[in-house]
């Protein structure tokens, strides 16, 4: 039985669907299951590769008590979090959220007088996705992590319904063109080819769809963002006994590569700046005076294709 949205990460052959928790590639007799509520699409051969990553990764969010027992507090997300915990990380991403509704999502749905059908990446624990599912959009939420409590696990304490979907960036088990925005949910700078992946998002991408990039570090020079990585790994080194740096992750954004990539892709940027409070906006100033890095700025980077179709 064929569906219309799920094709081989490995392929791109439109899948079939065996049973409602299964489908098969026919081209290379992969099969991909929904366990647990969430479908199973990393490749065999990625496995190893994550591995690692994820087993830290996780680690490193238990240590700093992310999640909860409570369906209470991911469905308040982001507006209020009931752990006390990350308050101000939470603030950071309010004000991204609204901006990214109002400034974005709205302005793109309203000639489409439709709902509209997004991908988030980077999704987490889904609490962007049960944001926007609210609102009436069909969303697919994709990470690498699947637990309960930090993962794409917590799509159960939700009252509205998504797709949760473990997947890497750029080998993404949906049909071409199907979204009209892809988001990288704070998410972007864990890539470890920046051209791939936004190859990848440009083929799920409608063609008047646009791609997303929601609090990712972006700095003027290139030696901030390589001074930012080197203190993070001594930090975790010191913290947790590893520097999580097991991915080749390109990390953080400067000005000169986003050109690169739109030259290279045939991309158009626009930047949009949610104002973060007058503390936030002093970092530079104060960092400048004090003769540390640069900080980094937070932007939703918003990119459409300059390519008519």
């Amino acid at each position: 039985m064929k569906q219309d949205l799920f094709i081989c990460p490995r392929c791109r052959t439109k899948l079939d669907r065996d049973a409602p928790d299964r489908v098969t590639c026919p081209q290379d007799g992969l099969e991909f299951r929904k366990v647990d509520g969430v479908w199973r699409f990393l490749l065999p051969e990625s496995e190893a590769h994550y591995t690692r990553f994820i087993a830290d990764y996780e680690s490193v969010r238990r240590s700093e008590g992310r999640g909860s027992t409570s369906a209470d507090y991911y469905r308040l997300l982001p507006f209020k979090d009931l752990s006390g915990r990350h308050r101000s990380d939470w603030r950071i991403r309010t004000r991204s959220f609204n901006v990214l509704v109002k400034n974005v999502l709205t302005r793109l749905q309203a000639p489409l007088g439709r709902a509209l059908k997004i991908i988030d990446l980077g999704a987490g624990n889904g609490w962007l996705s049960n944001r926007l599912s609210a609102q009436g959009d069909r969303v697919i939420a994709v990470d690498l992590l699947v637990n309960e409590q930090d993962g794409l696990g917590a799509w159960k304490h939700y009252e509205h319904s998504f797709t949760p979907v473990q997947a890497e960036f750029n080998h993404l088990p949906i049909m071409d063109r199907f979204a009209d925005a892809v988001i990288f949910n704070a998410s972007f700078h864990y890539s470890e080819n920046y051209a791939e992946t936004l190859k990848e998002a440009l083929r799920v991408l409608s063609p008047q769809g646009w791609i997303v990039i929601l609090d990712s570090p972006v700095y003027r020079r290139a030696a901030s963002g390589e001074k930012m990585v080197e203190e993070r790994e001594a930090q975790f080194k010191e913290k947790y006994g590893f520097a999580s740096d097991n991915l080749r992750s390109e990390n953080y954004l400067t000005y000169t590569r986003l050109k690169e990539l739109a030259r290279e892709l045939h991309l158009r940027w626009k930047f949009i700046t949610p104002f973060y409070g007058l503390r936030w906006a002093l970092r530079p100033l104060l960092a400048g005076l004090s003769g540390r890095r640069e900080p980094a700025t937070f932007h939703l980077v918003v990119g459409r294709s300059n390519q008519k179709i």
